[in-house]
């Protein structure tokens, strides 16, 4: 732990992959979302976060139970059961991509054969790392080879590569978090794109988990201090600045934000499902 100015130790910043994330995307989104109360109004749901929503819920309690149990028509049910139709255009839009969920997740099931039960499914895990405390809740952690396996899923319109799983912070620091709070071995990430059935995986090193450590350290310590000088009575607007792009389309502070609303045109809430 670091030294302050007066010789007592600093405070570790407490962070989340999302947080950091949030952070990363846009400063006044983390602020909108995390600092200011009360929180401004969001916007309405969106389908694609909806649709991913139902999928990793019925994830998470199919890989619950024991492996005989866990077919794909069950897999299939638990998509019937927990499906919700927020965001979609209409009735039909809806059942259309309640359909391609029920398969996305039977075929998934189908050729998934994780070497025994899974360690965690939804397991909160937490460890100091540096000047941080890395946590947040790994979709499922898998033993394999004497090792632990972090396992993400994605549901998004693009699929994903192995840049994404190598380059992926918050796989990283949940890599570190689950080695540190199970204490055992964990150095591979794995990205599951359902839609598309593919796997990408990266192994981490020492020297990888210390540029990811290293990267989320500095932005904690950014966000820490702009906080602490906004609870000082700091300028809002200049300590946690817009960084418009075209994600302000689809911003739940979209309302709030006139430089977001500049940024990009407003979409339907159903624009950024898979085609």
């Amino acid at each position: 732990m670091q030294l302050g100015l007066e010789g007592m130790p600093s405070r570790l910043v407490r962070v989340t992959p999302a947080r950091l994330a949030r952070w990363a995307d846009c400063p006044r989104r983390y602020r909108l979302t995390y600092l200011d109360r009360p929180s401004p109004a969001r916007g309405g749901a969106w389908a694609h976060s909806t649709l991913g929503a139902v999928v990793h819920n019925a994830l998470r309690t199919i890989f619950a139970l024991p492996a005989r149990r866990r077919t794909p028509a069950t897999a299939a049910a638990e998509i019937r059961r927990q499906w919700r139709s927020d965001g979609f255009r209409d009735a039909a839009q809806a059942a259309d991509y309640r359909e391609r969920a029920e398969n996305w997740v039977a075929d998934y099931v189908a050729e998934t054969h994780p070497d025994g039960e899974p360690v965690g499914v939804e397991r909160w895990v937490s460890a100091p790392v540096g000047t941080i405390v890395a946590e947040g809740r790994v979709d499922r952690i898998d033993a394999r080879g004497g090792e632990l396996v972090v396992v993400d899923y994605k549901t998004g319109r693009h699929g994903v590569t192995v840049d994404d799983a190598r380059d992926s912070q918050a796989l990283a620091l949940y890599a570190l978090a689950v080695r540190r709070t199970l204490r055992r071995p964990c150095r591979r990430v794995e990205l599951h794109h359902l839609p598309s059935g593919s796997v990408q995986a990266w192994e981490h090193d020492e020297s990888s988990m210390d540029e990811q450590i290293d990267r989320a350290s500095s932005a904690a310590e950014q966000l820490r201090s702009a906080s602490e000088r906004l609870d000082e009575g700091g300028d809002a607007d200049r300590l946690f600045p817009t960084r418009p792009g075209p994600r302000c389309s689809s911003c739940e502070f979209r309302s709030s934000c006139p430089d977001g609303r500049a940024a990009a045109p407003e979409l339907d809430s159903w624009a950024l499902l898979r085609p």
